[in-house]
């Protein structure tokens, strides 16, 4: 009777050491989630598009249409339209971040910090014409989605009609590997930094654009379908992983 009381105890042993260490595992796992959950938390980053919704952005100054799968926001173009934004704001000081990746036939680009032009307003301040906009046109600096050697630097939209690294005399930047740094028929990885009158783009983490301009303090964020010739097209613009935090 003892030999036997004595093998259950040496079998039970064993038993009982495993399942403590694997509740200590199992324990170690959900505080590590929750440790990360929390960090991503402060860390205040959103992730748009992943509801499968447009953010609550809106429509504006063409007819392109924009549709969410799988998170993955698809802008395609229309026939005869002309450049055309889903806008997203205002805000000030952010960082963003995405992937895209877009047909060969068109470019397209990502408004910040820009503005919606309303009915009876002037000329926008510094525009290259003495014409007002169309009420609903969206104008502003504009980091460049494009396979032609521009990607990362920013065009001042509908305004300027100009790149910033000239008016802000930041050509440096514009590096050979800055030029190569986009790569056609791929994903492509962007980081835009706007802080203050600060603006900075990396794409595929190369330095794009790194410039100074005051005129611009709040605005929208905007995802453009570029216009395109009647008779051409359709093409299509698709971004992913899009993540954004204010900086405060």
């Amino acid at each position: 009777m003892e030999i036997h009381l004595t093998q259950r105890s040496s079998c039970s042993f064993p038993i009982m050491k495993r399942l403590h260490l694997a509740f200590v595992a199992v324990a170690f796992m959900a505080s590590a989630l929750s440790s990360f959950t929390s960090f991503a938390a402060e860390e205040g980053w959103q992730n748009w598009f992943a509801d499968g919704t447009l953010q609550g952005g809106q429509i504006i100054s063409g007819t392109a249409s924009y549709k969410v799968e799988e998170g993955v926001l698809v802008g395609t173009t229309v026939d005869g339209s002309p450049n055309t934004f889903l806008a997203i704001g205002p805000f000030k000081d952010f960082e963003l971040e995405f992937e895209v990746k877009v047909d060969d036939e068109l470019n397209s680009g990502i408004q910040v910090r820009s503005h919606i032009a309303k009915e009876g307003d002037p000329a926008p301040e510094g525009s290259k014409s003495n014409k007002s906009l169309p009420a609903g046109r969206l104008f502003g600096p504009q980091c460049e989605i494009a396979i032609n050697g521009t990607a990362g630097d920013f065009y001042d939209e509908a305004r300027r009609g100009t790149w910033w690294s000239l008016l802000t005399h930041t050509e440096a930047v514009r590096t050979e590997a800055a030029k190569a740094a986009f790569k056609k028929g791929e994903w492509n990885h962007y980081r835009i930094v706007v802080k203050g009158d600060h603006y900075q783009s990396f794409v595929n983490g190369v330095a794009t654009a790194d410039f100074t301009q005051p005129g611009d303090p709040e605005g929208y964020i905007g995802f453009q379908v570029h216009g395109i010739k009647k008779g051409t097209g359709p093409y299509s613009v698709r971004w992913r992983k899009v993540k954004f935090r204010e900086i405060k």
